[in-house]
């Protein structure tokens, strides 16, 4: 039959891809590792650090998770050779649309993979600490920072991360004005790191009773949260640390005390803020720690150039420095102009379908 002839043909192109992402990964070294931490945790007293033991008990996680992925796709791989064999031996050509299923999800796991294996950035691992801020144009351009806190916070969850609200805003009419949001999971500033830059929206506005075509543009910072003890010092003369009521849809307490904290840092002019927690003092410290990871990041830039792209500030938010746009009126289009990928279904992406961009623009800068 001739599509199986074609599946088996195109299979056997994934066979060294599958190979070198196996040796991208390890797997040797990632299995002797996994047996000395199993020895190290079978010692006498070893859980009686919690710290340590939290530490290898993550770090084991994560290297078995990655040696059944491979291990996963090699079975992937195999199952489909034998269902192909099967329709040989059957002449079954109803057995073709499940072989292409099963191929096309092969496909997608190896892609996912193998992007996962450029993620080798020093905080590419940790979680990622989001700012989306409404540009210009009042309600419209608040609407929009909303629809890209629900894309985000959609992509997320398909992952299987967490989304915690460290600061949030509310626009005056719809939508937000400012929204930080950390998202929690293995790998997640590695994949967002690309998403740091201006958004653009073009739409006939609900908020335009004219029904023009209007633009709109918000903002993503994004940057890795850093949790050990930072070599960064931040004298007291350069940061003014202001409280105020928590709002929106953040902390326990909102709008009834004033625990929320914000501090700005005079020489580099950043501004971080954080209402999340229980008290003034653990917003302070959970601020403070924002501050040192913006404030380290920018020093990694100015010592290497190849660290540009972690750089907390992003440019105006105005025409000209977008690295993406969403068209939704008259045609549907979402287009990254750093690499050139566009996905006509713009409705897919603004519900947390961005990969085709974070892979592409992965894939761009590691080549």
């Amino acid at each position: 039959m001739v599509e199986l002839d074609n599946i088996k043909t195109e299979l056997q192109t994934f066979k060294d891809p599958l190979s070198e992402v196996g040796r991208s990964l390890r797997l040797d070294d990632k299995e002797k590792r996994v047996a000395e931490l199993e020895r190290e945790m079978e010692e006498p007293g070893f859980w009686d650090d919690t710290e340590k033991s939290q530490r290898y008990m993550k770090e084991l996680k994560g290297l078995k998770d990655a040696i059944e992925k491979v291990k996963g796709l090699e079975t992937q791989y195999e199952d489909i050779e034998t269902l192909i064999e099967m329709g040989y031996e059957d002449n079954d050509p109803s057995i073709i649309p499940e072989i292409q299923n099963e191929f096309d999800g092969f496909k997608k796991d190896l892609e996912d993979l193998r992007i996962s294996t450029l993620l080798s950035g020093e905080y590419d691992k940790n979680n990622a600490i989001l700012r989306l801020n409404a540009g210009a144009g009042g309600t419209e351009s608040c609407d929009w920072a909303g629809m890209l806190y629900r894309m985000y916070t959609r992509w997320a969850e398909k992952k299987g991360y967490t989304v915690e609200i460290l600061d949030y805003l509310d626009g005056d009419e719809a939508g937000i004005k400012s929204v930080t949001f950390q998202i929690n999971g293995e790998n997640a500033y590695g994949y967002l790191k690309s998403e740091k830059g201006v958004h653009r929206l073009v739409r006939i506005s609900p908020f335009n009773a004219q029904g023009k075509r209007q633009t709109s543009f918000t903002s993503l910072d994004v940057m890795p949260e850093i949790n050990e003890d930072l070599d960064i010092e931040i004298k007291d003369d350069d940061i003014r640390i202001d409280t105020y009521r928590s709002s929106g849809a953040g902390g326990q307490h909102i709008n009834k005390t004033s625990s929320a904290i914000r501090i700005t840092h005079f020489p580099t002019g950043i501004v971080v803020q954080c209402q999340n927690e229980r008290s003034q003092l653990q917003n302070k410290d959970k601020a403070m720690q924002m501050l040192k990871a913006k404030l380290y990041m920018l020093k990694q830039e100015e010592n290497a150039e190849k660290l540009s792209d972690i750089r907390g500030e992003v440019k105006d938010i105005a025409w000209g420095n977008q690295i993406r746009s969403y068209v939704l009126q008259p045609y549907t289009l979402v287009k990254d102009h750093r690499t050139n990928t566009e996905v006509a279904q713009a409705d897919a992406v603004l519900d947390g379908y961005i990969d085709p961009f974070i892979n592409a623009y992965l894939s761009k800068t590691k080549g």
